[in-house]
Protein backbone atom coordinates (compact mmCIF):
# COMPACT_ATOMS: atom_id res chain seq x y z
CA UNK A 1 0.00 0.00 0.00
CA UNK A 2 1.26 3.45 -0.82
CA UNK A 3 2.01 5.94 1.87
CA UNK A 4 -0.23 8.92 2.55
CA UNK A 5 0.58 12.24 0.96
CA UNK A 6 2.45 14.35 3.47
CA UNK A 7 0.88 17.70 4.33
CA UNK A 8 2.36 20.65 2.47
CA UNK A 9 3.54 18.58 -0.52
CA UNK A 10 1.98 19.40 -3.85
CA UNK A 11 -0.27 16.50 -4.92
CA UNK A 12 1.14 16.35 -8.45
CA UNK A 13 4.77 16.15 -7.30
CA UNK A 14 3.85 13.51 -4.73
CA UNK A 15 2.18 11.35 -7.42
CA UNK A 16 5.15 11.84 -9.75
CA UNK A 17 7.47 10.64 -6.99
CA UNK A 18 5.32 7.54 -6.41
CA UNK A 19 5.49 6.73 -10.13
CA UNK A 20 9.26 7.25 -10.31
CA UNK A 21 9.79 5.02 -7.27
CA UNK A 22 7.64 2.28 -8.80
CA UNK A 23 9.57 2.55 -12.07
CA UNK A 24 12.91 2.14 -10.31
CA UNK A 25 11.55 -0.92 -8.49
CA UNK A 26 10.59 -2.37 -11.92
CA UNK A 27 6.87 -2.56 -11.18
CA UNK A 28 5.94 -1.44 -14.70
CA UNK A 29 8.02 -4.07 -16.49
CA UNK A 30 6.30 -7.02 -18.17
CA UNK A 31 2.77 -5.78 -17.54
CA UNK A 32 0.02 -7.71 -19.36
CA UNK A 33 -0.72 -6.03 -22.69
CA UNK A 34 2.54 -4.07 -22.76
CA UNK A 35 3.49 -3.18 -26.33
CA UNK A 36 0.08 -4.22 -27.68
CA UNK A 37 -2.53 -1.88 -29.20
CA UNK A 38 -5.35 -0.64 -27.01
CA UNK A 39 -8.65 -2.51 -27.34
CA UNK A 40 -10.92 -1.27 -30.14
CA UNK A 41 -13.81 -0.71 -27.73
CA UNK A 42 -12.04 2.00 -25.74
CA UNK A 43 -14.40 4.69 -27.09
CA UNK A 44 -17.57 2.79 -26.18
CA UNK A 45 -19.83 4.12 -23.45
CA UNK A 46 -19.47 2.52 -20.03
CA UNK A 47 -21.39 -0.71 -19.56
CA UNK A 48 -21.67 -2.31 -16.12
CA UNK A 49 -21.62 -5.78 -17.67
CA UNK A 50 -18.55 -5.15 -19.87
CA UNK A 51 -16.53 -7.93 -18.27
CA UNK A 52 -19.33 -10.50 -18.73
CA UNK A 53 -19.74 -9.55 -22.38
CA UNK A 54 -15.99 -9.68 -22.99
CA UNK A 55 -15.74 -13.11 -21.30
CA UNK A 56 -18.65 -14.44 -23.37
CA UNK A 57 -17.07 -13.16 -26.58
CA UNK A 58 -13.70 -14.66 -25.65
CA UNK A 59 -15.34 -18.03 -24.89
CA UNK A 60 -17.46 -17.90 -28.05
CA UNK A 61 -20.64 -18.07 -25.97
CA UNK A 62 -23.82 -16.17 -26.70
CA UNK A 63 -27.17 -16.05 -25.04
CA UNK A 64 -30.11 -15.66 -27.36
CA UNK A 65 -33.75 -16.47 -26.78
CA UNK A 66 -34.41 -20.00 -28.07
CA UNK A 67 -36.38 -18.81 -31.10
CA UNK A 68 -33.61 -16.43 -32.19
CA UNK A 69 -30.94 -19.08 -31.66
CA UNK A 70 -32.95 -21.52 -33.81
CA UNK A 71 -33.58 -18.83 -36.42
CA UNK A 72 -29.81 -18.39 -36.78
CA UNK A 73 -29.35 -22.15 -36.95
CA UNK A 74 -32.07 -22.39 -39.64
CA UNK A 75 -30.42 -19.67 -41.72
CA UNK A 76 -27.05 -21.44 -41.47
CA UNK A 77 -28.51 -24.86 -42.32
CA UNK A 78 -29.40 -24.15 -45.95
CA UNK A 79 -25.90 -23.01 -47.03
CA UNK A 80 -24.41 -25.91 -45.04
CA UNK A 81 -26.68 -28.39 -46.81
CA UNK A 82 -25.93 -26.91 -50.23
CA UNK A 83 -22.20 -27.15 -49.51
CA UNK A 84 -22.42 -30.68 -48.11
CA UNK A 85 -20.03 -33.24 -49.63
CA UNK A 86 -22.81 -35.77 -50.27
CA UNK A 87 -26.55 -35.92 -50.84
CA UNK A 88 -26.93 -38.06 -47.70
CA UNK A 89 -25.32 -35.37 -45.53
CA UNK A 90 -27.40 -32.62 -47.19
CA UNK A 91 -30.58 -34.58 -46.45
CA UNK A 92 -29.45 -35.17 -42.86
CA UNK A 93 -28.78 -31.45 -42.24
CA UNK A 94 -32.18 -30.40 -43.60
CA UNK A 95 -34.08 -33.21 -41.86
CA UNK A 96 -32.53 -32.36 -38.49
CA UNK A 97 -33.26 -28.63 -38.82
CA UNK A 98 -36.81 -29.38 -39.95
CA UNK A 99 -37.34 -31.50 -36.83
CA UNK A 100 -36.19 -28.59 -34.66
CA UNK A 101 -38.45 -26.15 -36.52
CA UNK A 102 -41.48 -28.41 -36.14
CA UNK A 103 -40.77 -28.92 -32.44
CA UNK A 104 -40.65 -25.17 -31.90
CA UNK A 105 -43.78 -24.63 -33.98
CA UNK A 106 -45.76 -26.98 -31.74
CA UNK A 107 -44.15 -25.97 -28.43
CA UNK A 108 -43.33 -22.28 -28.79
CA UNK A 109 -40.82 -21.03 -26.23
CA UNK A 110 -41.01 -17.62 -24.59
CA UNK A 111 -39.69 -14.77 -26.69
CA UNK A 112 -40.25 -13.68 -30.26
CA UNK A 113 -41.89 -16.09 -32.71
CA UNK A 114 -39.60 -18.18 -34.90
CA UNK A 115 -41.08 -16.98 -38.19
CA UNK A 116 -39.57 -19.89 -40.13
CA UNK A 117 -41.14 -22.93 -41.74
CA UNK A 118 -39.55 -26.30 -42.52
CA UNK A 119 -37.52 -26.59 -45.71
CA UNK A 120 -38.66 -28.81 -48.57
CA UNK A 121 -36.00 -31.53 -48.43
CA UNK A 122 -36.47 -32.52 -52.07
CA UNK A 123 -36.13 -28.89 -53.21
CA UNK A 124 -32.90 -28.44 -51.23
CA UNK A 125 -31.50 -31.70 -52.61
CA UNK A 126 -32.46 -30.57 -56.16
CA UNK A 127 -30.53 -27.31 -55.56
CA UNK A 128 -27.62 -29.34 -54.18
CA UNK A 129 -27.57 -31.52 -57.34
CA UNK A 130 -27.72 -28.45 -59.61
CA UNK A 131 -24.74 -26.89 -57.84
CA UNK A 132 -22.76 -30.12 -58.19
CA UNK A 133 -23.61 -30.32 -61.91
CA UNK A 134 -22.34 -26.78 -62.48
CA UNK A 135 -18.92 -27.48 -60.97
Amino acid sequence: MTERKPPGVDFESWVDKQIRDAETRGEFERLPGAGKPLPADMDATYDELWWIKRKMAREGFSVLPPALALRKEVEDALPAALAAPSERIARKIITEINDKIREMMFKPPPGPPLGKKPYDVEDVVRQWRERRADQ
